[in-house]
This record gives structure tokens, sequence and C-alpha cells, in this order.
């Protein structure tokens, strides 16, 4: 069942789930952590962390942060989809917007 969903993905998107599982792998191995230890440390089973190393889009997003927050990176998902930083959809938006705005009517009603 996973395999059908892996090939409704966009190949775009498969290629950067390997590009954030070549990052974990490339942190753990900076700090010096096995498999088993970062695993444990996680509460997830090696193979669990396997298949994140090797950007599988079936893991839980809970799962990927948290080894993420092991790994002292978690800070690192701020900019993830961040309005703040979203032009697009800030142009979509003011596009939106009335051209004209009526001035406010004084309220004479005593």
């Amino acid at each position: 069942m996973a395999q059908e969903s892996t090939e409704q993905l966009p190949r775009e998107v498969l290629k950067h789930l390997e590009e954030l599982g070549q990052r974990v792998r490339i942190a753990r191995v900076r700090r010096r952590l096995s498999t088993v230890d970062l695993a444990r440390a996680c509460g997830i089973g090696r193979r669990t962390l396997y298949r994140i190393e090797n950007g599988d889009p079936g893991i839980a997003l809970g799962t990927f942060l948290s080894v993420l927050w092991k790994l002292a990176l978690l800070d690192s998902m701020r900019g993830v989809a961040n309005p703040d930083t979203d032009d697009h959809g800030k142009i979509l938006e003011a596009a939106s917007r009335p051209q004209r705005v009526r001035a406010p009517t004084a309220d004479n009603d005593f």
C-alpha cells in the first residue's frame, strides 16, 4: 500500500525527502551517534530511522520532527511554510482586497 502512495507523489517531493534524509544522516554522523543510539533516544526503531535517512515518504511528521529535536535541529523548521515569507500568497491576498474603500460616515445618532 505504501508503494502505491509513493508512486502518486511528485518526483520533486521525493527528491526533497531524500535530501532531508541525507541531511539527517549527516547531522547524526557529525554528532558521532549510531543509528541505534539515536533511534533509542527518539523512542523509535532503528528501521524507522533508516527509513527517515533514506527519504521514505511514509514516515509520520511527528516522528521526523522528534529526530530533528534530538539532533538540536528543530529550530531550522521555523522557516518552513512561514506565511511571512510567502510572497505568492501575499500577492494573491492583495489582489483579492477591494480596490476602493468607502470613507467612514459620521455617526450623528443623538
